[in-house]
């Protein structure tokens, strides 16, 4: 069916296994994520008539479209080789694609370490302690009991983060790709899978950031789904808006951008942000209202023929 709503001819070979026709198929179907049958899409809840000011009525000619970009963190694996993203080459209990499985066949799979295995382990005689500790760290006994801690309410531990007047949100925190991998006993795992929906919740793309969703690689995801002024969204509505706009503003991406596209931060992020953080409160505010923003907050009218902000 996608085959045939794509416009391809999909033949797959025979005897494929189930992961093998599933790779065969998102290989020449999957379109890197860009999911070309939701480009375009158009309804109520995710695309509004163009307003000119806020007391103006809406102009049915022209239309104004928001996407919501966001981050799922459920971390499918990869391969465990530095810097390696490529599939798996055993899903099942494997740690690495088929070329860094042949690599460390024989090898010791501690970093940096070019010594051989021994006795049917994945270390070398030097690292074995390494290995063993690896091993109780994530055995079944280990993870349901020892590690396990009830936390009842309200209790205060020193390890317990303590609430402030301002929680520090992951998007205020800075992005850190610096591996501190030790060793390769395990298969790595993408830092999140990010979407492009529409606010209806139609999924329009998606991709896999393998060590943070970082403003850069989210900038460059807009660019590959959205090439041109064109194809743009008028509003991209994401929680981390300010740093991916001060990004741009940086590496100078900011005139590919404020062309047509304008980011927003949600409203729950908006209120936890800095009060002081003059980009986000002038060029980010999700409703503004001294009219800067007609297509966000426009004035309405009650039952009762009071004004009030929608």
């Amino acid at each position: 069916m996608v085959a045939k709503l794509s416009g391809v001819n999909f033949i797959g070979l025979d005897g494929l296994s189930i992961t093998g026709l599933t790779e065969e198929a998102f290989a020449n179907l999957g379109e890197n994520g860009n999911i070309h049958a939701s480009h375009g899409h158009s309804c109520s809840e995710c695309t509004q008539p163009y307003r000119e000011t806020q007391d103006s009525p809406p102009d049915d000619s022209a239309t104004v479209k928001m996407v919501v970009i966001d981050g799922i963190v459920m971390g499918p694996q990869h391969c465990a080789y530095e810097n390696c993203s490529n599939t798996l080459v055993n899903h099942r209990g494997g740690v690495f694609c088929d070329v860094h499985n042949l690599e460390f066949e024989a090898r010791c799979r501690v970093r940096d370490c070019p010594n051989q295995k021994i006795n049917n382990i994945q270390a070398c005689n030097e690292h074995q302690e390494m290995w063993h500790k690896y091993n109780l760290e994530h055995s079944s006994d280990y993870l349901n009991g020892a590690r396990r801690m009830l936390r009842k309410p309200a209790e205060n531990l020193p390890w317990n983060k303590t609430r402030g007047r301002h929680v520090q949100q992951p998007h205020d925190e800075s992005d850190n790709e610096i591996s501190n991998k030790k060793h390769y006993f395990s298969a790595s795992r993408y830092y999140c899978v990010e979407t492009i929906c529409a606010p209806c919740g139609a999924v329009i793309a998606w991709t896999k950031f393998v060590k943070s969703e970082s403003a850069t690689n989210i900038l460059k995801f807009l660019e590959d789904v959205f090439p041109n002024e064109e194809s743009r969204p008028d509003y991209i509505c994401i929680d981390k808006a300010c740093k991916v706009l001060r990004t741009a503003v940086a590496n100078g991406s900011w005139v590919y951008w404020f062309k047509g596209s304008h980011f927003v931060v949600d409203g729950y992020h908006y209120t936890n942000h800095r009060s002081d953080d003059y980009l986000c409160r002038k060029w980010c505010n999700p409703a503004p209202q001294d009219g800067s923003a007609p297509n966000l907050v426009y004035i309405a009218q009650d039952r009762d023929g009071e004004r009030y902000y929608k």
